[in-house]
């Protein structure tokens, strides 16, 4: 019973933290920020095209920025916590932080008066997001056998993704504002009397999304347990050395070497179509609130349904297969997209008012949610099959690395061709490379990682 209730302490992690990929990142805040940002661009006389372009620039930056702090921070963090061989006094640390910048982004006005500021703000939000999410990932290994722990992260990230679409609903029903100022479905006034006409409503989503953690991490904290009869004094130059130890090492390690590359690539051009696809559909297809809004659930939902299911998928043949299916499906994906606008798919003109483009990008939707989910998880799981449990914030650090040590290359590649070519849609195209690139390197990977010779070592 207590090793279930550490399992189920661990899922609520997932479970408070989602809503800040499913609100903050995808569906309210930075859609929101999109056209505050470009509101303020085209205030300064610039055309919408223009002014979309460039919002769209400001929000990659913000992201290429965020993405190389977290990337060449975490391996540093994660060695320095593994001499003091607990995590959670980090993660409470990180948590404390994350709360109060959630609760500041309640002050991004609708003018763009402090539209840096808050981008800042967000900034070191979405950093204490990410180093809670390596720290807690350092504990999967100690929570079941390796055949378990595909099926574990599965069922976590199923969990945490069920949360998203619930935070996401509440959000909808009862706060984000349509233009008319009435909220989603049932038509009400935001909730405790939020003023709609600053849009007080959609503003709430950050101090929702750091309430919603701090209720919800109460779990992870209560049930799950860290030995503190084993916990040693801070070492830095011990973490340090171990660190460059394991970097050095890493050319003689083919399959990590080979993983961690993939891992880069793939996982970099997934958080692109995560964090650009609510800004793209606003941008290019013109969505509004509540288009929006269908989209979030119909992906949180498939990507809550699909990754408990490739728990199991993961469980039964392995990581590595489940890795290269998702991968191959999201390249079609975001070919898909690239070449879906208002007017246009795939090169055909489709009638003015027509629903084709909206459909496409909902089938897309799907897609993005349930593999963008399992791949996750999948990820997850292989990165278990590389690393020791004494090891293991060290080794999640290097693949927060992996995963974030290029973090700034989807967005500024997206920055890059949406300034050349002006067009916001074009600008996504950069992501079918990324996932091509990880999909190759995928093929020096070992279905079973290190995990053979570990075993034989210990």
């Amino acid at each position: 019973m207590s090793q279930r209730k550490a399992i189920w302490g661990w899922f609520f992690y997932d479970w408070s933290s989602q809503p800040f990929h499913t609100l903050l990142m995808t569906f309210v805040f930075g859609p929101y920020f999109a056209i505050v940002a470009s509101q303020y661009y085209m205030g300064l006389g610039q055309e919408e095209a223009l002014a979309d372009a460039n919002a769209q620039i400001v929000w990659s930056n913000c992201l290429a920025i965020t993405g190389f702090i977290i990337g060449f921070g975490g391996p540093i963090l994660g060695a320095i916590a593994d001499t003091t061989k607990v995590r959670k006094p980090w993660i409470s640390t990180f948590s404390v932080i994350y709360i109060i910048t959630a609760l500041s982004l309640w002050y991004t006005f609708s003018d763009g008066s402090n539209m840096w500021l808050m981008l800042t703000v967000f900034g070191i939000c979405f950093i204490m997001a990410e180093y809670t999410y390596i720290f807690t990932n350092a504990q999967l290994p100690s929570l079941g056998s390796l055949d378990e722990i595909g099926k574990i992260s599965g069922s976590g990230f199923g969990f945490g993704y069920a949360g998203g679409v619930l935070s996401l609903l509440i959000m909808l029903l009862f706060f984000v504002e349509q233009d008319n100022g009435k909220t989603m479905i049932l038509e009400l006034d935001p909730l405790f009397g939020l003023d709609a006409s600053q849009k007080e409503g959609t503003r709430f989503v950050g101090p929702f999304v750091a309430i919603w953690f701090a209720i919800f991490m109460i779990p992870y904290f209560v049930w799950v347990k860290e030995d503190k009869s084993l916990r040693s004094k801070l070492n830095i130059s011990e973490g340090l050395s171990n660190l460059w130890t394991a970097v050095k090492s890493l050319p003689a390690r083919k399959s990590l070497l080979s993983y961690l590359g993939a891992s880069m690539f793939y996982r970099d051009a997934l958080n692109g179509l995560y964090t650009f696809g609510g800004t793209y559909a606003v941008l290019v297809l013109n969505w509004n609130i509540v288009k929006l809004g269908q989209f979030g659930i119909i992906a949180a939902i498939s990507a809550a349904l699909f990754s408990w299911l490739g728990g199991f998928l993961d469980r039964k043949i392995g990581p590595k297969p489940v890795i290269v299916v998702m991968v191959a499906i999201l390249t079609i994906v975001c070919f898909v997209i690239v070449n879906t606008s208002l007017t246009h798919v795939f090169g055909v003109t489709v009638a003015e008012g027509s629903n084709l483009p909206d459909m496409v990008f909902y089938i897309c939707g799907v897609f993005i949610g349930g593999m963008g989910g399992i791949l996750q998880s999948a990820s997850r799981s292989m990165m278990v099959r590389h690393t020791r449990p004494e090891r293991a914030t060290e080794g999640f650090g290097l693949y927060g690395l992996s995963g974030r040590a290029t973090a700034f290359l989807a967005p500024a590649l997206i920055g890059i061709v949406t300034a050349i070519s002006g067009d916001a849609r074009i600008g996504i195209s950069p992501l079918v490379v990324l996932f091509i690139i990880g999909l190759v390197l995928l093929i020096w990977v070992h279905p079973k990682g290190e995990s053979d010779s570990w075993s034989s070592e210990t």
